[in-house]
């Protein structure tokens, strides 16, 4: 560990610019380390709309759980859940019905332990240790099974993750895996970066920008994204940018609208 670095940094790799971490310093936060925020610094020169996609995917996300809610959703699976920000699920859904289950999945060491830390003290939030490109692990998690009744309807969040996963892993078939595990008016939350369809060489800069992280991205268009979710029938209006999904009052944020990629659908 070297000095500077905080205690729980013991035995992560702080020297290569994580994803998860990187989109913690969009959004703002502060946990991440030099590297990340080095790498993330690159991403914006190229893409100015890193920060502004970024914290509109989160907002889309928030409004997507209080959407939820008001379908009568008092449980959420959370995949790739990413580092704790203000607004985390949990809060979200909590301060709507302090009985609303959140399970979190990460297999990213910072996002388990800070997680782990917000979460001391909360009743119906945990957070599991799992890959979610492997659902049948991730469903027999203790966190996720002792917690989330899958007899009874439940949200499935897939925010801002389904790009790093390769078409050779085939996604397609692992969204299918948990729409096939949860009940009858279960509901899947999904957004996924886009390809930039008006900034082509930035795309390409972009991805060997992450190609270098321990993520690489895989920009999809609206078809690629739209092929992933299969035949889900979509919650109006249906597959949009990000600051297009059932809008907060107020102007769009420069650079926000063609980061995300965004849907909800009734399992």
């Amino acid at each position: 560990m070297s000095i500077g670095e905080p205690a729980w940094s013991e035995g992560i790799d702080v020297t290569t610019p994580n994803a998860a971490r990187m989109y913690d310093y969009y959004l703002g936060g502060s946990h991440n380390f030099a590297a990340d925020r080095s790498a993330a610094e690159q991403a914006v020169s190229i893409t100015p709309a890193m920060i502004p996609g970024a914290r509109a995917n989160r907002a889309f996300l928030q409004r997507a759980v209080r959407f939820c809610l008001d379908q009568g959703i008092r449980q959420f699976l959370d995949l790739g859940s990413g580092i704790p920000t203000v607004g985390h699920v949990h809060e979200i859904a909590q301060a709507r019905d302090s009985s609303a289950r959140v399970a979190y999945v990460d297999n990213e060491p910072v996002a388990v332990a800070h997680t782990r830390q917000l979460l001391e003290g909360v009743a119906g939030a945990t957070i599991s240790p799992a890959d979610l490109r492997r659902p049948e692990e991730v469903l027999a998690e203790p966190g996720v099974t002792g917690l989330l009744d899958f007899d009874e309807p439940m949200a499935v969040l897939a925010a801002a993750v389904l790009h790093f996963i390769g078409d050779e892993e085939r996604p397609a078939e692992i969204v299918d895996s948990y729409r096939r595990a949860v009940a009858p008016g279960s509901f899947l939350v999904v957004s996924h970066i886009t390809d930039h369809y008006d900034e082509p060489d930035r795309v390409e800069e972009i991805s060997r920008l992450y190609r270098d992280t321990s993520h690489t991205a895989r920009h999809r268009s609206v078809e690629e994204f739209a092929a992933l979710l299969g035949d889900l029938e979509l919650v109006e209006p249906g597959l949009v940018h990000a600051v297009d999904w059932h809008p907060d009052p107020g102007e769009v944020p420069e650079g926000a609208r063609n980061a995300f990629w965004v849907a909800v659908g009734r399992c």
